[in-house]
Parts: structure tokens; sequence; C-alpha cells
């Protein structure tokens, strides 16, 4: 079976997978392009079996599932939810929540469409995306909503530290790289900027000490002196990236603290 393009249209999505067999049919011809090849022989010949979307070599005797190694391995959901949820996440602009796609998809459980949305999440990230380059807005915010039973700007009661890098286009950003931090040390923050920025990328930061490390492990580490004025006026650090984000701040976008303000002590 030759493999599908991608469909143009949602009525062309819904026409090509109606039901359960459409979907395994263009995961056998994904999974094998060129026909059945059992993995254990080679041999070319394979039995259809209805049970846990298996085909069994005819030759040797050997099972293979073509959901096997995918994120749908051992699912007991229907097939035509996954392509659905895969669809709509791959689709639906400027992205989706787990609360829209249970609405759409008509589950009954949160939880299931949660499951769903990082599981495809998950398989969307590209094991060999390449680091940051050229020049790279990076910060660092404790991200959550308001709680009251915070002592202070030190207190990380109810909240996660993310830290977030932005490619510098002009007066717009590139490709971003968010990670969960357990803290935000020297230490910690060159491992972060190891990981998702190129060694000698010019790399502007705000004047947090935990940064300090950076030009000593080969970047161009351009610390912004809160004493002096910005270095240029769209000086907002990691345009349409955390400060101290609160929800509704990663759907409208709203602008991030300007880098001539310093943090006191750990950041915000």
């Amino acid at each position: 079976m030759e493999r599908l393009a991608f469909p143009v249209s949602i009525v062309e999505f819904q026409h090509r997978f109606a039901g359960e067999q459409a979907c395994l049919d263009y995961l056998a011809a994904s999974r094998w392009p060129q026909g059945f090849a059992c993995p254990a022989c080679g041999g070319g010949t394979a039995w259809v079996l209805a049970r846990r979307h298996l085909r069994e070599c005819a030759a040797c005797g050997r099972q293979t599932s073509v959901t096997a190694g995918t994120i749908m391995d051992h699912t007991h959901l229907p097939l035509t939810l996954w392509f659905w949820a895969a669809y709509l996440v791959a689709t639906h602009t400027p992205g989706i929540s787990a609360v829209q796609l249970q609405r759409q998809l008509g589950i009954s459980r949160y939880e299931t469409a949660w499951y769903l949305l990082h599981k495809l999440r998950r398989a969307m990230i590209a094991p060999e995306r390449g680091l940051l380059t050229g020049e790279v807005e990076a910060d660092e915010a404790f991200v959550g909503g308001r709680n009251s039973a915070r002592r202070g700007g030190r207190d990380r009661t109810g909240k996660a530290l993310v830290a977030v890098a932005v490619e510098v286009r002009g007066t717009g950003s590139g490709r971003v790289r968010l990670q969960a931090l357990p803290a935000a040390d020297r230490d910690t923050l060159l491992g972060f900027v190891q990981a998702t920025i190129a060694p000698a990328a010019i790399v502007h930061t705000d004047g947090w000490s935990g940064y300090g490390y950076l030009a000593g492990a080969g970047y161009d580490h351009r610390p912004v002196n809160p004493a002096l004025p910005p270095r240029r006026p769209e000086a907002d650090l990691a345009p349409g990236a955390p400060g101290d984000l609160q929800p509704q701040d990663l759907d409208r976008r709203h602008p991030s603290r300007h880098l001539g303000q310093a943090p006191a002590g750990l950041p915000r």
C-alpha cells in the first residue's frame, strides 16, 4: 500500500481515516513502505491478526505490531481517536489545550485528553534539532499563578522555575528553548545554556550573577548593566518570553521585564 500524503482539509482527513482499519492500513504502509518485512527472518508474507494490531510472519511465526515503537504502542484507545488528536494538534493555530482537545473529540475524562496531548507533543520534538545560534537572549522566571501562601520573591511555593532562550532576529524572535530548572545557580544556568545555545554565540542576559560562568565557557556574554541605559530600543529580554509569568501570559504573550531591571537576589 502506498503511503498517503498529508490530508489538505478536514473533510479529506475524515474521509481517509473513517475507521480503525483505515488507520491500521496507514500505519502498516508507513512502517513497511516496500511491503511487509519480518524483523526476525525477513519474510515478506504475513497473516493479519485482528487482536492487538498484529502481523504474523507466514515463514517463522514472529508477530509484529504495527504500533510497536510508536506513541500508540499498547494503547487501549481507538486508533481513530489518536489520529484525530494528532490532526488537531498538528493543524490547530496557535496551539491546542487539553481542555480544547477534550471538547473537540468528546472525550469524557480530562486526564485522557491530557495524556494524548502530551504524548503527541513529546513525539513532535525533533531529537536532532540544533542548538540556537547567532544572537540569543536568555532569562529565567517563576511560572505559576498568584499564591497567597508565598512569603516573598524568593519563595517558590506553587511556582516552577523555567529558563528560556530565544534567538534574536531583528526586532522579532526565532527558535525558542524552554526547560524547567531545579535552581538558578551558576552551574544549573550554565548547563541550560550549553544544552540549548551553540558555543561562541552572543548571549544577552540580565545582571543576575547566575550567568557568571558564560564568558569562561566560550560564549560572548553581554549582560545588561542596570546602571546603564538599554543597549537597543527593543531591549525586552527574550521577546514574548517569561518575566514573572502568570497563566494568562502564556496565551497573551504579555511583554517581559526590561533588561534594565536588575533582579534582587534570586531571579523574580
